[in-house]
């Protein structure tokens, strides 16, 4: 008999929070889910959220809406997110643009890494250097020493001012000493449309964002930034296979929501996410674009996130990046 005064008492004193949120988790989603992607349509996040948006629709029987919100290298769909309600019904598309970069480098950022809870770990994927298919150069080898030989003319886009592709230049400048001029857009897409018209030369991108267009030919792939070929373009070698070193960059995927949101959900979420990302078509289609698929639990993606801004931090104090006003 006292045992079930005890239960009682837990659920209707310390234990009401706990009992209010199973039942909340129990019934979510209730209502459709905003996902964020804070790039433009056609990018890497874009992609990939429209895929894993399709499988927890289908988990859940509600619609989860992609929300394009591009801009400030990611940071204005992530400050969205930032502020939103901490109930779940907001996520984040991530990479390490909206969520580290536009922190570790911006003295008074709009938010904090420790504004966002961390749901998974989606994958990693090492970066590529892409060209206009007129530009007469082979591969990293020779872009190098093309801008070597001809200083500040080189017009390397970018997605934005801190933004992944952004950060992947001032890697490659310290390690190769080439003096190029960055030229940031608001996405990977509209960057891509310009290294392709050559109003831009080259850029850093995924496989997965640029794939279409490598195969048409209006883009050539000057390298691969990792430690292995990309198994969709077997033929295209690393840089350190062509003696360039300390210039290694990938970029990686995650999803995340509001701090704050109940442990119950992002346990939902986590779990519809990662079966998404063990099944046979999803996994093939990211692999094929060159991403190596993680998942995981939330507190193995925010170890990861923070080991990241650590990094980043790093590069600060060594004088290979800059933190901007």
């Amino acid at each position: 008999m006292r045992m079930s005064h005890c239960v009682i008492g837990l659920c209707s004193l310390g234990g009401t929070l706990f009992c209010a949120e199973a039942s909340f988790a129990q019934r979510y989603p209730d209502k459709p889910v905003r996902m964020i992607v804070p790039f433009p349509a056609g990018g890497s996040n874009d992609i990939i959220a429209r895929l894993l948006a399709q499988k927890l629709a289908e988990t859940f029987g509600q619609q989860f809406i992609i929300d394009n919100r591009g801009g400030a290298g990611g940071a204005i769909g992530a400050q969205l997110v930032a502020n939103a309600a901490p109930d779940g019904y907001t996520l984040l598309l991530n990479n390490p643009g909206p969520a580290i970069h536009n922190v570790v480098l911006r003295r008074n950022p709009a938010y904090r890494i420790s504004d966002f809870a961390p749901i998974v770990h989606i994958g990693s994927a090492s970066s590529i250097v892409v060209t206009n298919a007129r530009l007469p150069l082979a591969n990293m080898k020779e872009l190098i020493a093309y801008a070597k030989a001809n200083p500040g003319k080189v017009n390397w886009a970018s997605g934005g001012n801190n933004s992944n592709t952004h950060i992947s230049i001032e890697v490659l400048k310290a390690a190769t000493g080439i003096d190029v001029v960055h030229v940031p857009y608001k996405g990977t897409p509209p960057a891509l449309t310009d290294v392709i018209s050559g109003q831009a030369d080259t850029m850093f991108t995924s496989v997965i964002a640029s794939e279409a267009h490598i195969a048409t030919g209006r883009l050539k792939v000057m390298g691969v930034a990792g430690a292995k070929r990309h198994a969709a373009i077997p033929q295209v070698a690393t840089f350190e296979e062509q003696g360039i070193r300390g210039a290694n960059v990938y970029t990686w995927f995650g999803m995340v929501t509001t701090a704050k949101t109940p442990a119950a959900i992002i346990a939902t979420l986590n779990a519809a996410l990662n079966r998404a990302l063990a099944q046979g078509e999803i996994r093939q289609r990211l692999e094929h674009l060159g991403l190596e698929v993680a998942g995981g639990t939330p507190a193995r993606f925010g170890t990861f996130m923070q080991d990241e801004a650590d990094n980043l931090t790093r590069l600060i104090k060594r004088g290979a990046l800059k933190v901007e006003p």
